[in-house]
């Protein structure tokens, strides 16, 4: 791997942690008035779609249709696509957004250990340190404790949520790179994530007897889709790129800035509690990201 698909494949994963930390929390203001499940069919939908045309722009579906893994990409919708975006959002609309954050940024603890096992992935000396220091940092800022609110109305419930699509979304990310590794686009794995997860998902609408939300969405909330939507499709296209180029132990070990981003807006927006402690562990995040960009993506075993 040469030193411009390093650096592009770096510049790429920390443009998503910052789209990333911008859009929790324009979510967070969102899915208070939106049913989740609703919420993240439409988005799924859209963004599906709008894959599958640069799919076929790019020619992706050119080597025959056949010849795509479509049981692990259904796999890949399911379990990324569908029941983690499910979780996450039902989470974040009980606990605090730059909470979610950090708790969704415990992702590297989960994929680097995936990546090691399942993909042959090296973690270097200072991968580990880098590890250590930010998830010290993530345990100082989720042992602070939340009071609930009416924005945050079960912090408890709502972590476990946020953790439970966190681990999901760690599968979901060893099953893409390992589809890429050998030679899949990354478009097309993209397409597959957000649309099939979007068939997942308007089954789960109908099946709970919400279907008459769907079609009785107000203007305004059309609107907050579309702009959620945006933020998805700037995440999605700089993740799957970054994954592509850099391991994905490293690029998702980036994405540990965004609940920096997060937390500072959660602050301005929402009055979210900002104590000492929370900021010791942006710090300690900050200098881990920090570390592991200077990291070295390589495909072999061994510390």
């Amino acid at each position: 791997m040469n030193m411009k698909k390093e650096t592009m494949g770096t510049l790429f994963a920390l443009a998503t942690a910052v789209i990333s930390g911008f859009s929790i929390i324009v979510n967070k203001f969102f899915v208070a008035s939106i049913d989740p499940t609703v919420f993240t069919a439409v988005r799924a939908f859209i963004i599906g779609l709008v894959f599958l045309i640069i799919a076929f722009y790019r020619k992706d579906f050119s080597k025959g249709v056949k010849k795509i893994n479509w049981p692990v990409m259904l796999l890949i919708g399911f379990i990324g696509g569908a029941v983690a975006f499910l979780l996450f959002f039902t989470g974040l609309g009980l606990t605090t957004g730059g909470r979610a954050a950090f708790l969704h940024k415990t992702l590297p603890l989960y994929t680097t250990l995936l990546a090691f096992l399942f993909l042959k992935e090296r973690i270097t000396k200072k991968q580990v340190c880098a590890l250590v220091l930010m998830f010290l940092g993530t345990v100082a800022i989720y042992c602070t404790k939340i009071n609930p609110t009416e924005l945050w109305s079960n912090p408890s419930l709502g972590d476990k949520l946020i953790i439970a699509a966190t681990f999901l979304w760690a599968v979901e990310n060893i099953l893409a790179r390992g589809v890429m590794i050998k030679k899949e686009s990354n478009y097309i794995v993209t397409f597959s994530r957000m649309f099939f997860g979007s068939i997942f998902l308007f089954l789960a609408v109908f099946y709970f007897g919400k279907a008459d939300i769907l079609f009785t969405l107000s203007h305004e909330q059309i609107i907050k889709i579309m702009v959620s939507t945006l933020f998805l499709f700037g995440y999605v296209f700089c993740w799957y790129n970054s994954i592509k180029l850099i391991n994905v132990s490293k690029a998702s070990t980036l994405l540990l800035l965004a609940p920096v981003v997060s937390l500072i807006l959660g602050v301005a927006v929402f009055g979210e509690p900002a104590p000492a402690m929370q900021l010791a562990g942006s710090a300690m995040i900050l200098l881990g990201a920090f570390l592991v960009s200077r990291t070295k993506s390589e495909f072999v075993s061994g510390i």
